[in-house]
């Protein structure tokens, strides 16, 4: 009989703080600039340079641990882990080892086999290192430090997950969990959130763990579930084939779809931690972790829940909404305006959705603001434009956040209310298509359309197809 494996995962997830300047000095955290612009003596490691803690670092820490279930870590410090590496200046990482500011948390996640609890082992903060960019043509490495010292928390999970629907269900209430509290934009694409994974596989009811092996370079949900996948039935071969896993760093190739070794566990260099003899001790008053306490958000379970109470939209519009923080900020300020909850998710979850779809956007990046929404459906309610003048303003205000009163004045895009102008016009399509009448008093319901149709084209648009429906049938 064939042995079961049971997968056993735990991740380390890295995300870059929403701060404007870096942990330890005043230089700019903007993506982007030309390489070594964001950078001053303290980030660039030279001697005599001293780090001051940036506060707003601490907080953020302390809200996301709070947000996790963890201890706050009431007195700690930061340690220096040496490792050479040109993109390291100091040659040294500040990080945490002995003392990380949170401990002992959990996510509840949730996934087809229900609710389940992943615990948080810690989460430290620390310092990013620069980026090394190759240069092919010169055979040379250059060095771009404007990344060097961007802030960072490091998640550490307890190895309590069993499959890629697990870790990804993870992954997703961390991001927006972080989203939520404001504390960064958790976008895996362009690298503000990365995830390590230690995997290994054992025996179904084993009790020990396996060797586990440590994937890195994952940027997508998809490339994680492959990853997943890929290094599981690795494992479960070598141990088929009696060969036994080693443990090792491994980097996923999402192309090719399989990991290479980078660099053996077993004799990794001693990082020789030590505390950092120039950053005075993190001392957490009841104050500051009150006052962090007290702004934190409502997160995505509660405002579900409020959303099914508050306002009449169905189950499926509010999962989509609250998914995403500025979506749910859009919804609320719009219907906040005065706008009907439903006409604003219809807006959302149809032409903003197909909008983000075809631009390959992120929810977060949404420019329109709930003003201009607001006053869009207004004009449509009021009948001043029609639902197709409404979509080509939404395209515009999508891209622009144009005012859409000022843009249907401009364009002369309001509708025609003048009822005896719309009769006469429908009278000459009516005696110029006597095909059309013939068939529809023949029955041919279709013959309707091709009416309207022609109608809107001599209005230019600017008139409400349903008052048009019902002008030709009266007339007809």
């Amino acid at each position: 009989m064939a042995k079961e494996y049971e997968t056993v995962i735990g991740l380390e997830v890295h995300v870059e703080l929403a701060t404007k300047t870096k942990i330890f000095c005043g230089c700019s955290t903007a993506f982007g600039g030309d390489p070594n612009t964001h950078t001053c003596p303290v980030c660039t490691g030279m001697p005599g340079s001293l780090p001051v803690l940036n506060k707003q670092v601490l907080e953020y820490a302390i809200a996301v641990g709070l947000a996790t279930n963890c201890d706050i870590t009431r007195y700690g410090k930061f340690d220096r882990k040496n490792y050479f590496y040109p993109d390291n200046p100091q040659n040294y990482q500040i990080s945490q080892l002995y003392l990380p500011i949170c401990r002992n948390g959990y996510v509840e996640i949730e996934t087809e086999t229900g609710t389940k609890k992943v615990g948080i082992h810690e989460i430290h903060m620390e310092e990013d290192a620069g980026k090394l960019i190759h240069d092919e043509w010169e055979d040379a490495s250059l060095v771009d430090y404007n990344r060097s010292g961007v802030p960072l928390i490091e998640i550490v999970s307890e190895p309590d997950m069993r499959s890629a629907e697990e870790v990804n269900a993870y992954l997703d209430k961390l991001r927006l969990l972080i989203q939520y509290l404001g504390a960064s934009d958790c976008k895996l694409q362009e690298g503000s959130m990365r995830a390590d994974v230690n995997l290994s596989v054992r025996e179904k009811g084993a009790t020990e763990f396996g060797t586990r092996t440590e994937m890195k370079n994952l940027n997508s949900f998809r490339a994680i579930t492959h990853a997943i996948e890929g290094e599981r039935e690795r494992q479960i071969a070598l141990i088929e084939d009696g060969i036994g896993v080693t443990q090792e760093t491994r980097r996923w190739d999402d192309t090719k779809g399989e990991s290479y070794a980078m660099r053996s566990k077993e004799d990794a260099q001693d990082y020789r931690y030590f505390p950092d003899p120039d950053l005075v001790p993190i001392v957490v008053s009841d104050e500051l972790l009150e006052s962090i306490r007290k702004k934190q958000p409502e997160f995505r379970t509660e405002k579900m829940a409020r959303y099914k109470e508050e306002y009449d939209i169905p189950e499926y519009d509010i999962e989509i909404i609250t998914n995403s923080k500025r979506m749910a900020d859009i919804f609320e300020e719009t219907v906040a305006l005065g706008a009907q909850p439903k006409k604003v998710s219809n807006w959302l979850m149809v032409e903003t959705l197909r909008l983000l779809k075809e631009k390959e956007m992120d929810p977060a990046d949404l420019r329109f603001s709930p003003e201009h929404l607001a006053k869009l459906i207004e004009l449509t309610e009021k009948k001043e434009i029609n639902s197709s003048v409404a979509k080509e303003v939404f395209e515009v205000m999508f891209d622009e956040d144009v005012d859409p009163q000022a843009y249907v004045e401009e364009k002369g895009l309001k509708a025609v209310n003048d009822e005896g102008a719309l009769r006469k016009t429908i009278e000459e399509v009516i005696a110029n298509n006597p095909q059309a009448v013939e068939d529809f008093h023949n029955g041919k319901e279709k013959a309707i359309g091709a009416l309207v149709g022609q109608t809107m084209k001599a209005m230019k648009g600017k008139c409400d197809p349903a008052q048009v429906n019902s002008i030709i049938r009266e007339l007809l």
